[in-house]
């Protein structure tokens, strides 16, 4: 781990710099850093850390500047290593609570609901996906080969709803071992939703490969790339985006413009929400960590919720790099939690 280099000096430095440039959003310059640090180092030894956290990729300085701000790389080993959470305080808490007494909820206003509220604590973007919903049963199921490891598969769903989805495989088929895939699939989970598949596949994927025959190795690859959209949350509410053009980072008309069409397009939030459903845990994305060009100003923090035991869905934030993640991450758990609770007394 990048955070077990650093010595203790370095790290306690380093943490300043990232909680002083959250606060100002300033480059932090070492005279400031001589001033804010509790521990007694010259100016001469600051900047040397500097210099040595800079050569790791975990600080750089903006243009000509003196000082110095965080990368992506710094915040990350912030976020691992030295965020102290702050517990909300017990109005904050009781705030969000109250938001969810209601004696009768209807779902969708309790979603709207939920990200209004996301927004209106954090000053940013609050984002709640729509819980997915299982009703989706395997009727029939064909694969056909096509070129460079890649198959066609027609998926039949409930009466007559049909889906071809192209899938990569790690090696190429015969269409003798696609059509013994299928005869598989078909005999034993007609009928059954896309859920109770991947998760019965799932489960004979856990024995050893050795106690496997190829056809059901070939299963297992098939249903879970063939299956596998159907575990992304399928849409998402959310408010607050304008509070976004207040923030400094990423007030550019065009990264605005590209970041409400990415919003409007869903899929690239979709997808770092299916991160969060199969991590199955509170997940951050820093900057480019989330794999889209778009975001990478961005930091979003994401937590499932669950109903009856269940994960059904994530509930997120999105606002500038530079976010007081120690306050956001605890908003951002307590929803989900009282998010599924309401569901679950519904």
């Amino acid at each position: 781990m990048l955070g077990q280099n650093l010595s203790e000096r370095a790290q306690h430095l380093l943490k300043i710099l990232v909680n002083r440039y959250i606060r100002e959003g300033q480059p932090i310059g070492s005279r400031t850093l001589s001033r804010e640090a509790t521990l007694t180092l010259s100016p001469a030894t600051i900047r040397n850390i500097m210099a040595d956290l800079e050569e790791m990729g975990l600080v750089h300085s903006p243009h000509t500047s003196a000082g110095r701000i965080p990368t992506v790389r710094g915040y990350r080993l912030f976020v691992d290593n030295l965020l102290q959470i702050k517990p909300l305080s017990y109005e904050e808490e009781q705030h969000l609570r109250r938001q969810f007494t209601q004696e009768e909820y209807d779902n969708q206003r309790l979603f709207a609901q939920t990200s209004n509220l996301l927004s209106e604590i954090t000053h940013f973007a609050g984002l709640v996906s729509l819980p997915k919903h299982d009703s989706k049963a395997l009727r029939h199921v064909e694969f056909l080969s096509l070129s460079k490891k890649r198959v066609l598969a027609i998926l039949v769903f409930n009466e007559q709803e049909v889906e071809n989805r192209i899938i990569y495989t790690s090696r190429n088929y015969s269409p003798a071992q696609l059509q013994s895939t299928a005869n598989y699939l078909n005999k034993a989970f007609i009928g059954k939703n896309i859920k109770t598949v991947r998760q019965e596949l799932l489960h004979e994927m856990q024995k050893t490969r050795e106690d496997m025959d190829k056809i059901m190795q070939a299963a297992i690859e098939m249903a879970d790339k063939a299956f596998e959209n159907d575990e992304q949350a399928c849409d998402f509410v959310m408010t607050g985006q304008t509070n976004l053009m207040e923030i400094a980072e990423l007030s550019n008309i065009e990264k605005l413009r590209d970041l409400f069409i990415a919003f409007g397009e869903k899929q690239d939030i979709l997808h770092l929400f299916a991160q969060t459903l199969k991590a199955q845990n509170m997940q951050v994305f820093i900057g480019e960590e989330s794999g889209y060009e778009v975001l990478c100003d961005c930091s979003i923090v994401t937590c499932p919720y669950t109903v009856k035991g269940g994960i059904i869905g994530v509930i997120g934030v999105i606002g500038p790099t530079r976010m007081p993640y120690e306050r956001i991450i605890p908003i951002v758990d307590l929803t989900a939690k009282l998010l599924g609770s309401a569901l679950n007394h519904h």
